[in-house]
C-alpha cells in the first residue's frame, strides 16, 4: 500500500547528525510530519500529545540516560499503539535481542536500521510499513469444563485437521501432521490450546489420543483406497506415555485400519519430556520396536534436548518455528538451525523444518539439509475431506 505522507514520523537519537540525516532522508522522501527529541522524556511527551502523538518511531538503543530498553518499557506504560523502528550500531544478536523485548511488549517492529543509515536501507524500511490496526477488541476465551470435553469425546465432535509436510529435495507431498479441533455445537471450530489442558487435567488424554489416532489411521485408509499414500504424524500426550499398555493399543488400531505401523508416526514435544524417563523410555522403545516412526516435537525450546536424544529412541526431529521462520536474514537463528540440522543428521534422523512461513523460508531450507518443511507457507490444516483435492491442485501447480 502507499504510505501516507502525511504520517506522523519521530525520531529519537542523542547523536545530532543522526537526527538531522534521518529528518532529511524522511523528508527527502515526501514526509510532512517528521519530529525529532535527542533524548526519551521529550519523546514521551510528544506521545503523550493529542495532536503530535507519532504512528512511527524511529528509535536509538544506546543513548545516555534513557536508554532504548527503558524507552520501549515507557512506550508501554504511555499505551503506544503505532510502530517502531530500532536504530543502532549494535551487534546482530543485540538488535535480535532488542527486537524480541519489543515483540513481547505487543509492539510492532518494522526492522532494525544499522547505522550509518543509507537511503537504500530506509525505502526497504519504510516499504514494509502499515498503518496499525485499530486495538482489537478483547477475547475472553471461554473455558470448557470436564464433562463438556468428555461428551464431546463420546458424541465423536473432536475431528482432525490435516497439515501437509513437503520433501525439500522434490517438493513433494509425503505426509501430513493431525491436528485435533473440537466441532462445538454452538461455538464452532475449538482449538486445542484450549481443551488439550482439560483433557490432561481430568484423565481424558488417553480417550482423546485414541479418538484422535483412530480418526487418522481411517482417514489414511480412505486416501490409500483413492491411490494417496502418505505418512500421518499424531501428537502424543505425556500423560500417554505413562499408560504402558499404549504400544499395544496404537497397534491393534493400525492393525484394524490396514495401516503400516512405518506410515504412522508419534510425536512428542521434547520440552514436557518426563524427569522420570522410565515409563516413557519403555513406551517408546517398544513403539519402535514395533516400527512406528518417534519425532522430538519443537525440538530447542525444552531444557534437556541433548539428554533426550541420546537416551530416547527418535528418528525424526522436528526443529520448532522459532528457529525457521525468518532464519535466512537473522545470522543467530540460522546458527541454531544449522546446528540442529547437523545435529540430527550426525544421529542418522530425518529433519523436519516447522513453521514455514514464506518464501523466503522456503528458499533458504531448499539450500539445507532439512528434509521436510511444513507451515502456512505451504498449506494452512485442512480437514481430511479437503485433503485429496488440496494435493491434486498442489501437483498440478508443481507440474508432477
Amino acid at each position: 500500500m502507499r504510505i501516507p505522507l502525511n504520517l506522523k514520523v519521530l525520531v529519537l537519537d542523542d547523536e545530532p547528525f543522526m537526527l538531522k540525516l534521518l529528518a532529511y532522508l524522511l523528508a527527502k522522501k515526501g514526509f510532512q510530519e517528521v519530529a525529532t527529541c535527542d533524548n526519551g522524556s521529550a519523546a514521551l511527551a510528544l506521545v503523550d500529545s493529542p495532536y503530535a502523538a507519532p504512528q512511527l518511531i524511529f528509535c536509538d538503543i544506546n543513548m545516555p540516560g534513557m536508554d532504548g530498553v527503558e524507552f520501549v518499557r515507557r512506550l508501554v506504560e504511555h499505551g503506544y499503539s503505532g510502530s517502531l523502528v530500532l536504530v543502532s550500531g549494535e551487534d546482530e544478536r543485540t538488535l535480535q535481542s532488542m527486537r524480541r523485548l519489543v515483540q513481547a511488549h505487543h509492539i510492532e517492529v518494522l526492522g532494525c536500521l544499522q547505522k550509518p543509515v543509507t537511503p537504500a536501507s530506509l525505502e526497504v524500511m519504510m516499504e514494509a510499513w502499515r498503518m496499525p490496526a485499530a486495538a482489537p477488541r478483547t477475547i475472553v476465551e471461554k473455558i470448557y469444563h470436564e464433562e463438556e470435553l468428555r461428551r464431546a469425546i463420546a458424541m465423536k465432535q473432536l475431528i482432525n485437521y490435516y497439515q501437509p509436510k513437503v520433501a525439500l529435495s522434490t517438493g513433494k507431498v509425503v505426509g501430513v501432521e493431525a491436528l485435533v479441533r473440537w466441532q462445538h455445537p454452538t461455538d464452532g471450530l475449538v482449538y486445542p490450546d484450549q481443551f488439550i489442558g482439560v483433557a490432561e487435567a481430568h484423565g481424558l488424554i488417553n480417550d482423546l489420543t485414541h479418538s484422535v489416532l483412530k480418526q487418522a489411521l481411517q482417514d489414511m485408509a480412505s486416501w490409500k483406497q483413492m491411490g494417496l499414500e502418505v505418512q500421518v504424524s499424531v501428537n502424543v500426550s505425556m500423560d500417554n506415555l505413562s499408560a504402558l499398555d499404549f504400544p499395544d493399543t496404537v497397534s491393534a488400531l493400525a492393525a484394524s485400519a490396514g495401516i503400516a505401523p512405518t506410515a504412522l508416526i508419534l510425536e512428542v514435544t521434547e520440552s514436557r519430556l518426563m524427569h522420570d524417563l522410565r515409563a516413557p523410555l519403555e513406551i517408546l522403545t517398544r513403539l519402535r520396536l514395533k516400527r512406528f516412526g518417534l519425532s522430538i516435537d519443537d525440538f530447542g525450546t525444552g531444557h534437556s534436548s541433548l539428554t533426550q536424544l541420546r537416551d530416547l529412541p527418535f528418528d525424526e526431529l522436528k526443529i520448532d518455528r522459532s528457529f525457521v521462520h525468518g532464519a535466512h536474514d537473522m545470522g543467530n537463528i540460522r546458527a541454531i538451525f544449522s546446528a540442529s540440522v547437523g545435529l540430527a543428521k550426525e544421529l542418522g534422523m530425518k529433519v523436519v523444518a516447522e513453521g514455514v512461513e514464506d518464501a523466503g523460508d522456503w528458499a533458504f531450507l531448499r539450500f539445507t539439509d532439512c528434509d521436510l518443511a511444513q507451515g502456512y507457507h505451504i498449506s494452512k490444516p485442512i480437514p481430511a475431506s479437503d485433503f485429496v483435492a488440496w494435493v491434486d491442485l498442489y501437483r498440478r501447480r508443481l507440474g508432477t
